[in-house]
């Protein structure tokens, strides 16, 4: 089976023959598939009236357990963004009644962010929709090949992960 990177990877090959094109071969497909998976995301969050960022805030709440509650520096930990960004994000989903800001009992100048019920309905429903939307994706690989590409794809991510910014 060929696919468009493929082709680019032999076109390159054909007008630079000195130069080592294979990463290429790799990367090409994660930047290829990114796109794919980024399209079906928004797909999948537009159909419960999220944005893409709404979905990552929202999640990293439902993760924390209940009450489902961090300050805005453990949310910007988990969604890589500045402070003036999470302050603006905050605000615009207390607006939608998605969240909602309370003072943090252990610091009398912090707040905590809590999901809401309606906050909580959209993550679970966008997190099912995107789940099926990912499992489709992945649905040419059997389970073994599955693990196997996640774990490949872990010794590529980690270093970036583990990194401190």
């Amino acid at each position: 089976m060929e696919d468009e990177v493929d082709r680019l990877v032999a076109a390159w090959r054909r007008e630079r023959p000195d130069i080592d094109v294979e990463p290429l071969e790799v990367l090409s497909r994660v930047s290829r598939l990114a796109r794919h998976l980024d399209r079906a995301r928004r797909l999948v969050f537009a159909e419960h009236h999220l944005e893409p960022w709404e979905f990552d805030v929202l999640t990293a709440l439902r993760r924390a357990g209940s009450p489902y509650q961090l300050s805005p520096g453990q949310l910007l930990t988990q969604t890589l963004v500045t402070s003036g960004t999470m302050t603006n994000r905050i605000d615009r989903l207390a607006k939608k009644g998605l969240v909602e800001r309370l003072p943090d009992p252990n610091d009398r100048r912090g707040v905590l962010v809590r999901l809401t019920v309606t906050g909580q309905r959209h993550a679970d429903g966008a997190l099912s929709g995107l789940l099926a939307q990912e499992r489709a994706l992945l649905g040419g690989l059997t389970g073994a090949q599955r693990r196997e590409l996640a774990a490949l794809l872990r010794h590529l991510t980690a270093p970036f992960d583990n990194t401190p910014a």
